[in-house]
Formats: C-alpha cells, sequence, structure tokens
C-alpha cells in the first residue's frame, strides 16, 4: 500500500486535511479515493492531467480509484475559479460529453471493481426530493461560512446566482454518497476545489461521525509565466478531433527548459532517479529530456503506436532522422492549377491550422515569423507559386516549431 509519499515527492500535493492521518490511512489499508470530471465540454484538456495521474499514482499503490463523472453537477455548473456563470447545456451534450470523458479516463486508470470504478452522479442527483434534500442535508450547511470561501466572495462582486451557490452542497453530498456506497475516504481535487472538498468532509462528520480526508493539487504554472496547457489555438485537449497528436506532442516539445524535471514528474511513470538524471540536463542536451516528456505523454494520450509515428515525423522534420514519414503532420492540399496562378502568402498561412485569420497571419510575417521551405517570408505582398513546390509539397512553418505541410494534387 501507501501511495502518499510519491504523491509528495512528485509534485502532486498542495493541501491536505490531515496529513499524518491520510499518509496513515493509506499505508495501512487499502482505500477507495475519488476525483471529480464536470462533462462541460467535449474533452478533458491538460488541466485534468493533474488529478488523472495522482489517481493513477495511488491506483498503481494498491487503492481503489473512483473517477466521478458530474452528470448531474454539469447542469448546473462550479462557480469555483470562474468568474461568470457557466452556460447551461442540454442533457444530450452531457450524455455526450460524459461518453468522450470515460474513454479518455480509460487511459489513466485501470477500470474494474475491485480496481477502479467510473461513476456518474446523475444517479442520485438527478431523481432528488427538494424537500427532503433541504431537510436531510441542507441543514447540515451555514450560508455564512459558505460565503467565507474565496469561489464566493470572487463572484459576489460579480453575482452569483442561487442555482450556483447549491454546486457546494451537491459536491460534498456526491461525497456522502460515495462514502456510503463504496467506502470512499478521500476526495482528491485542484486547489479551487478546497472549499467544496471540505464541505464535503464536515458533512460526512456530521452526519456519519467519520473522518474521512482531502487533498489538492497545486495549479501547474509555466516558469515562462504562461498558463500550462494554452496553445494559439486555446487549450490543450485530449480528444485528437480538437488538438491533433502531432500538435499535441509538440506542445510537450517546447516547454521553457526549467519546467521539464517538474512535467516528467507530473506526467509520466517514469522512475524519480531517470526523471532526476534527464532534469540536470543542459544546453541542446535539455532536448532529449524533452522528447521523452512529449514520448510518453503522448502514448498515453494517444497510443504508443501513434507516438510512435509523431515522434519518426518530428525528427524527420528537425533533421534526426532520414525518415520521410511525414504523414501525421497537420497538411492540407492544394490544386496544382491554383499555385500556378500564384497565391499570396497572407491568404496561403490563414488557410491552415498555423493562424487563425488572415490579421494573424499578416502579423507573423511582418514579425518574422514566417517560413516557406525554411527560408523567411520577407514582404505580405510576396506570393507562393510553382516554385515553391519541392518534391510535390510546400512546408510551411510559424515560429521556430510550428509546421504545416501542403501537398500539391
Amino acid at each position: 500500500m501507501g501511495g502518499f509519499e510519491v504523491l509528495k515527492e512528485r509534485g502532486f500535493i498542495s493541501q491536505c486535511s490531515n496529513e499524518e492521518a491520510l499518509k496513515k490511512q493509506l499505508d495501512s489499508e487499502r482505500t477507495t479515493f475519488y476525483a471529480g470530471f464536470d462533462p462541460t465540454g467535449r474533452s478533458l484538456h491538460v488541466g485534468h492531467l493533474v488529478p488523472l495521474f495522482a489517481m493513477a499514482h495511488l491506483q498503481r499503490a494498491g487503492h481503489r480509484a473512483i473517477a466521478l463523472i458530474g452528470g448531474g453537477t454539469a447542469r448546473i455548473g462550479d462557480p469555483s475559479g470562474k468568474t461568470e456563470t457557466r452556460r447551461i447545456l442540454s442533457l444530450e451534450t452531457i450524455e455526450e460529453n460524459s461518453l468522450r470523458f470515460k474513454k479518455q479516463i480509460s487511459r489513466f486508470i485501470t477500470l474494474g471493481d475491485d480496481k477502479g470504478i467510473i461513476a456518474d452522479n446523475a444517479e442520485w442527483l438527478a431523481g432528488l426530493n427538494y424537500i427532503e434534500f433541504l431537510r436531510d442535508i441542507g441543514r447540515h450547511f451555514s450560508v455564512n461560512r459558505m460565503l467565507s470561501f474565496e469561489t464566493y466572495k470572487m463572484r459576489l462582486e460579480k453575482g452569483l446566482s442561487f442555482i450556483e451557490f447549491n454546486y457546494q452542497i451537491l459536491q460534498s453530498y456526491d461525497f456522502l454518497t460515495l462514502f456510503r456506497k463504496y467506502g470512499c475516504m478521500l476526495q482528491m481535487g485542484g486547489d479551487d476545489q478546497w472549499g467544496n472538498i471540505v464541505a464535503g468532509i464536515e458533512l460526512i462528520r456530521r452526519i456519519e461521525r467519520k473522518e474521512v480526508f482531502a487533498l489538492t493539487a497545486p495549479l501547474i504554472t509555466r516558469s515562462d509565466g504562461k498558463k500550462m496547457g494554452k496553445t494559439e489555438k486555446g487549450a490543450l485537449f485530449l480528444d485528437s478531433g480538437m488538438v491533433s497528436p502531432y500538435e499535441f506532442y509538440q506542445y510537450w516539445i517546447n516547454i521553457p527548459d526549467k519546467d521539464v524535471e517538474k512535467l516528467l514528474m507530473l506526467f509520466t511513470f517514469l522512475p524519480e532517479e531517470e526523471i532526476k538524471e534527464l532534469g540536470s540536463l543542459r544546453g541542446k542536451e535539455i532536448n532529449r529530456a524533452k522528447e521523452v516528456l512529449a514520448f510518453e505523454l503522448t502514448s498515453i494520450v494517444h497510443g504508443k503506436e501513434e507516438a510512435e509515428k509523431i515522434k519518426n515525423i518530428s525528427q524527420a522534420v528537425f533533421g534526426k532522422s532520414k525518415s520521410n514519414e511525414l504523414a501525421g503532420m497537420p497538411s492540407g492540399e492544394v490544386k496544382e492549377s491554383i499555385l500556378k496562378k500564384g497565391i499570396n502568402v497572407i491568404d496561403l498561412f490563414a488557410g491552415t491550422s498555423l493562424c487563425s485569420s488572415r490579421g494573424e497571419a499578416r502579423r507573423l510575417v511582418i514579425q518574422g515569423g514566417a517560413y516557406i521551405n525554411g527560408t523567411k517570408v520577407d514582404s505580405v505582398d510576396d506570393v507562393a507559386d510553382l516554385h515553391s513546390v519541392n518534391k510535390g509539397e510546400i512546408m510551411l512553418r510559424a515560429g521556430k516549431k510550428r509546421y504545416f505541410r501542403i501537398i500539391v494534387k
């Protein structure tokens, strides 16, 4: 058993309700724990990786994991960490999102009644009797105490709806239900969930006279000040239809050198000794550690076969391999007849995933970040034509490491 020290040494622990007692609990007996995921979007993203890896480490230590899909709580929205009220989703959308979440979660935790469970709180929340719920559960909550939490303080300035105000009560009821149904003793989440989780601990203490535990992880930020998982196109989603495996892999290749060891600790299962050795590399050698991080994480999220293919693509692009296997790189097609007339470079870049608009493409060129076949584009008036074609394709580059392959038909 155990597992607490692994989480602590790898950087997963920020706050814990009773560190000594929880460590004793995990060391002495097989413990059921859970983390929640509200299906308010089509895909999990990088922000979900911390709880997913933390769950996987505890499961590998011999404990039982519950991934709780918030099919019920997603109907009202969690105000934690949000400045505005969430958009209300249809039940059909929530159900579709839930199915996608379950598939993604299964890549991190092993499922089976004795090892790991995926539950959905719609099972017990959707059919609640409001009067009975207020009488049996709501009476244990102090409005004054709820308003003391930072989450609600922030939202009171812009307006907090009554429906959102109920979220903490519902999440606490989730913990109580999982405690009763599965003997769940621990809830895990991000730091922004601390108030909600502590409220659940208090509810179980009042009703069941038992001590259960809260454990939250820090918000992971990059050393360059950027939010982890934020790209030029938005969030780094785990769904290959939203962010291609190639783009996912390249994100980790391009992280700041200072973050490599921390992210290897959080987002791989490599031994700590190996990680420290990789983290000690300097200069160009640190790129080898980034390749390990990108490969290991892409293998988990998109499969080892896909990761191998992208690794070969990346090495071919950056001259580390003679491989011509570029099929997995973001690409598009253009007819030879159109190229014969010539395409303005602004239109060319704006028509790819490298730029979201002509304005962005124009800025890229003006700032000197646009390249065609390795040659910098000097002017917004430059034109790509048949002379730009090399072996049936045109290779575009934005900045140092973002590529797009145009295949000429």
